[in-house]
């Protein structure tokens, strides 16, 4: 694989920022890029990221503090204490074990976004929605907002309709923050209220 063209992808950003508009926050999905390629991101224009992987968060923000990091990827209970160190916000919170991990190793600093399993799937991570109030009132730490993932979808004109609940979700709660789209429909994640939006390979093509 070619190392990313930091002129290529600060182009692709810009597209990006046309369409989302000024007020979304683009987070470049690192899963797939290798370390040595993270410099590029910032040379482009990049300031937030988001990986997937504890042990690869590790590394990527250790070696690149010019970014703002945040954790995307499902949340292990086992992983908190690493993850918490290196970033602004988890986007993945879900389950009871990974409550009482950050309520030993979170701090007054600690934010986190819930995940909420928007459209009922088996076997998905997230919180049912009906269960959103009870589990926020469990968390330890500062709440800001909410994540989803929507069933996938070939037309991203499908995933309207649950980007469209977890707002209403993220407005019963009082809640500001919505990190919902990604390289395929974050088009309409943004017209439906996305405060962050996922982005991966529609940056670095």
């Amino acid at each position: 694989m070619a190392p990313l063209d930091p002129a290529r992808v600060r182009a692709n950003l810009e597209t990006v920022r046309a369409e989302v508009g000024p007020d979304v926050q683009i987070l470049a999905a690192t899963k797939y890029l290798p370390l040595e390629d993270i410099g590029a991101l910032a040379q482009a224009g990049v300031t937030l990221a988001g990986e997937n992987r504890a042990q690869d968060l590790e590394a990527k923000a250790a070696a690149h503090p010019e970014l703002t990091w945040d954790f995307i990827g499902q949340l292990q209970s086992r992983k908190v204490k690493q993850v918490v160190a290196h970033v602004r916000y988890i986007h993945s919170v879900a389950s009871d074990s990974a409550l009482r991990e950050l309520g030993k190793h979170g701090t007054p600093d600690t934010e986190v976004l819930v995940e909420v399993n928007v459209a009922g799937e088996e076997g998905k991570a997230g919180v049912a929605p009906s269960e959103l109030g009870a589990f926020l009132e469990r968390c330890p730490v500062r709440v800001v907002g909410l994540m989803t993932m929507p069933p996938f979808a070939r037309d991203p004109e499908d995933s309207r309709r649950w980007f469209a609940a977890l707002r209403e979700l993220a407005g019963a709660h009082g809640l500001k923050e919505l990190s919902m789209g990604t390289t395929q429909d974050y088009d309409v994640a943004a017209q439906e209220g996305a405060t962050i939006v996922r982005i991966g390979s529609r940056l670095y093509a």
